[in-house]
């Protein structure tokens, strides 16, 4: 087990390493858009005759790059405000993207390390905060209401990503805990393992009651869920070989009864054979957001490995076989579907946020 850092060296420099070849290979391309890519999109790539959802007239553009910009997390699209909203980590703000002229401006600060946010179906914004370990709402009339922050009588290690049930609206979120990890994501806290107070696990609170159930901890270090797009399977990344050697690198999947997952497996793993300067090679990163479209394929953020790999990996739902991908020159840390048709698919990544249409829809309103 490592409990020193977030990355052990070895890890930390591979990824390093790779993220410079990385830069190096994407400088041929003009992120500014004054040079036009040529169509198709290089960068959005085919795998498989399935991957039905690439536009051969549409390229990926960078929406925002910010020069203070730490780690981009958490997009979640407001239908109603017609704006992409994310959180800076470390910045310890949340951002907005206004659709209509592209206007970025901080939108909460401070805002206690938020990491995931979304919506629920009244339109009301939901955030995981690092600092305070919580799950909050923010009320129309600007309040802010704890959901969850504590369970067992203990406090949570630090929630991270959520999703809300339509028929239910019960909240499921995952507590893997880095922000109780890190004095740079929230605080760290003294613990002599990778669980800053209590077993990584993913939770569910009840829309009715309020009531909090955990409802399973076969997961190392829960990251970024979704619902199939029937909200009959949980997915969840599995992010827990940062300080687990034992720990897979994929996307788990369950089947949903009620408030109660059942089936638990691997869905998809994280491994790729790619070419690298020019050679094949396999290799690993992690999967952190993840989304489900309407045909039932899940999008994943993937990064920490480099050129050829870092971006959007999409997964077929039948069988979890990689069949598409998006190459982006930073690390991806998430995803979601957004604009007026749900087909304009936002990506947040290390200090920029990317955005691309494809030919198929958000399977949930963020």
């Amino acid at each position: 087990m490592k409990t020193d850092s977030f990355f052990s060296r070895r890890s930390f420099l591979t990824a390093a390493a790779s993220t410079v070849a990385g830069v190096a290979a994407a400088a041929d391309r003009d992120w500014t858009g004054k040079i036009p890519t040529r169509y198709p999109d290089p960068d959005i790539v085919s795998l498989d005759k399935r991957f039905k959802a690439k536009i051969g007239n549409t390229p990926i553009q960078r929406i925002y790059h910010g020069g203070n910009t730490m780690w981009t997390e958490g997009p979640a699209w407001s239908a109603v405000g017609r704006y992409l909203l994310w959180s800076d980590i470390p910045n310890n703000i949340q951002q907005r993207w206004i659709e209509d002229d592209g206007h970025v401006s901080t939108f909460r600060n401070p805002v206690n390390n938020t990491n995931g946010n979304t919506f629920d179906y009244e339109g009301r914004q939901l955030s995981c905060e690092h600092l305070t370990r919580r799950v909050v709402r923010h009320e129309h009339n600007g309040t802010v209401s704890v959901l969850a922050d504590k369970f067992g009588g203990k406090s949570f290690n630090a929630p991270n990503d959520l999703v809300v049930h339509p028929i239910t609206g019960d909240i499921w979120f995952t507590d893997p805990g880095y922000g109780g990890l890190m004095n740079y994501e929230g605080e760290r806290v003294k613990s002599a393992t990778a669980q800053p107070h209590q077993k990584e696990a993913v939770y569910v609170i009840d829309g009715k009651s309020g009531k909090i159930e955990k409802v399973t901890d076969e997961i190392f270090k829960p990251n970024g869920l979704c619902f199939s797009a029937d909200y009959k399977k949980l997915y969840v990344a599995d992010t827990g070989a940062s300080h687990y050697d034992n720990a897979p690198k994929n996307i788990k999947v369950w089947d949903v009864d009620g408030q109660k997952l059942k089936g638990g497996k691997e869905f998809a793993s994280m491994k790729l054979k790619f070419k690298r300067d020019g050679k094949d090679v396999e290799d690993a990163g992690f999967a952190d957001g993840i989304r489900c479209d309407t045909e039932g394929n899940i999008w994943a953020s993937a990064g920490w490995v480099g050129a050829g790999y870092d971006g959007v990996h999409v997964f077929a739902g039948a069988d979890g076989q990689r069949i598409g991908q998006i190459l982006l020159p930073e690390i991806c840390s998430n995803v979601c579907f957004g604009g007026a048709k749900r087909n304009r698919l936002f990506m947040t990544a290390s200090t920029s946020v990317y955005a691309v249409y494809v030919e198929t829809q958000g399977a949930h309103i963020s």
